[in-house]
């Protein structure tokens, strides 16, 4: 169904209380749509004097290609450079601290690995999170772990408790026995590679995952909400949007009896921290890479600070990055899902009932996704301060629609939005908050739209060029931790067998 511009303003939190409390401090921060933009475009840039050269450049410093360098550094190889574009590397899993805490800008957990994620493993062992047998628990999300506002009161888990009937009691357990069914096929893993066959994507990317519950029977609007959210929550997109492959991949490739996920104050940007310090010789921030072209049987890499010259080249950057800088690309195309995050600081707690505060928040009817508490992880008695990072998908519009919109709008329209809709479960949060601060994302993540999997030009932006491979979770349609990684290794190891005459 069409979403028409009205509508759409009034799902994206619209006043809904009276503007009262303290004064609120704060701002944008991290904004580089304008050097994104440039970039699109082609103008203002211009490579610098220097002339360097490195066996392998790494253009873009996302946990993709931070994984990729990890991936040398285990092989021994040194003769490399990630060159990232923002001030700060880590991509998605950038974060910020202040006095209080530590907190995440973008991805805040990941789930325990299961058998079929063996990287991921491998780099929680290197980290000192895993054994080999058993998970550190402090990194292990701490109880209670989630509950959702329904109904004017907080409940426990994010399956609504209060107006399902038995009708739709019966959905949530066919839904279940499905999902069992599907994860015991063995054909949706995470890492998808695991499973995927690219000479055969599978039946499910062919249609929506709201077609595919409409095909299957599944109408409990109860159910829907709970499908839905999920899509918004990992893809960015309404289950109208999403492919059925991604959507029934949310609920199908995860261990049933998964005891995490794994999280710390600042999210994934604990991971990211951690690489950095492993990689800090080789990263070079500020570095807009701008033109990629071949050099005999290399390539050349222009930036703003320096021309490259690089035996081999790992594009670690977004497709629609990727597919502009880089000479003879295929013209694979992807849907970016926009997204905002704001980080609130509490001086005090919101007076509280029902269930007591989780790690994982969220509110039913809200266009957005809730917020998690950094704080949370907290091994002591008494945290009279918090930080509050709040989470809001802008999956109600054309995503193109909405990148107008949200960069149109002035700090001061979205902080009250997010006060707004936080004030329906905590009344008196604008008398607890002393700061926001938003960052907006034009293009945060992959959306798997349908029929993706079966792109000709998304498939060939796979296999890369000679001696050039791209490497972004965009690759595996899935803006996940695990797939960004298994992208990153992957072209890791390509680039390393191509430098060595032979094939990955």
């Amino acid at each position: 169904m069409k979403t028409d511009r009205r509508s759409f303003l009034s799902a994206a939190l619209i006043g809904l209380t009276q503007k009262s409390g303290r004064p609120v401090a704060g701002g944008f921060v991290n904004e580089s749509y304008e050097r994104g933009h440039r970039l699109r475009d082609g103008v203002g840039l211009s490579a610098g004097r220097e002339a360097r050269r490195a066996g392998i450049v790494i253009v873009g410093g996302g946990m993709a290609g931070l994984c990729a360098g990890w991936r040398l550094q285990k092989q021994g190889i040194t003769d490399f450079v990630i060159l990232e574009m923002e001030p700060d590397a880590g991509g998605n899993s950038r974060f910020g601290q202040n006095d209080v805490s530590a907190y995440p800008w973008g991805a805040h957990y990941v789930p325990v690995p299961g058998a079929a994620a063996g990287l991921v493993r491998e780099i929680f062992r290197d980290l000192g999170v895993y054994d080999g047998a058993s998970w550190d628990e402090r990194h292990l999300v701490h109880a209670p772990d989630e509950r959702l506002f329904i109904h004017g009161r907080w409940q426990e888990g994010l399956e609504p408790q209060v107006g399902p009937t038995r009708r739709d009691r019966d959905q949530f357990a066919r839904f279940a026995a499905r999902m069992q069914a599907l994860r015991a096929t063995g054909r949706f893993t995470i890492p998808m590679a695991a499973s995927f066959d690219p000479a055969r994507p599978p039946a499910e990317d062919g249609l929506s995952m709201a077609a595919w519950l409409e095909r299957e029977g599944f109408d409990s609007p109860w159910l829907r909400w709970q499908v839905d959210y999920a899509c918004r929550d990992d893809y960015g997109g309404l289950a109208r949007d999403v492919s059925a492959w991604a959507g029934l991949l949310y609920f199908a490739a995860r261990d049933a009896d998964d005891t995490g996920p794994l999280t710390w104050p600042e999210g994934n940007g604990w991971i990211a921290r951690r690489l950095l310090q492993r990689l800090a010789p080789h990263v070079r921030t500020n570095e807009v890479t701008f033109r990629v072209t071949r050099a005999g049987r290399g390539w050349q890499v222009q930036s703003t600070s320096a021309t490259w010259t690089a035996e081999a080249v790992i594009v670690a950057a977004p497709l629609h990055v990727a597919t502009r800088i880089v000479d003879g690309a295929p013209p694979a195309k992807v849907t970016s899902s926009p997204w905002v995050t704001a980080n609130l600081t509490l001086d005090r707690w919101p007076d509280e009932r029902w269930f007591p505060i989780a790690w994982d928040n969220v509110l039913y009817d809200s266009p957005a996704l809730g917020y998690v508490v950094a704080t949370h992880q907290s091994l002591r008695r008494h945290v009279p301060r918090t930080v509050w990072t709040y989470y809001w998908a802008l999956a109600h519009q054309p995503a193109a629609d909405a990148r107008r919109w949200l960069l149109a709008q002035p700090y001061e329209s979205l902080r009250d939005r997010i006060l707004d809709d936080l004030s329906r479960a905590h009344r008196d949060i604008r008398d607890c908050v002393s700061r926001v601060d938003i960052m907006r994302f034009g293009h945060a993540m992959v959306r798997p739209t349908p029929g993706l999997l079966s792109d000709p030009a998304w498939q060939a932006a796979r296999r890369g060029l000679e001696r050039l491979f791209f490497a972004h979770s965009d690759l595996n349609g899935l803006p996940l931790f695990e797939e960004a990684q298994a992208r990153g290794v992957h072209a890791a190891d390509a680039a390393v067998a191509a430098l060595a005459g032979r094939r990955a």
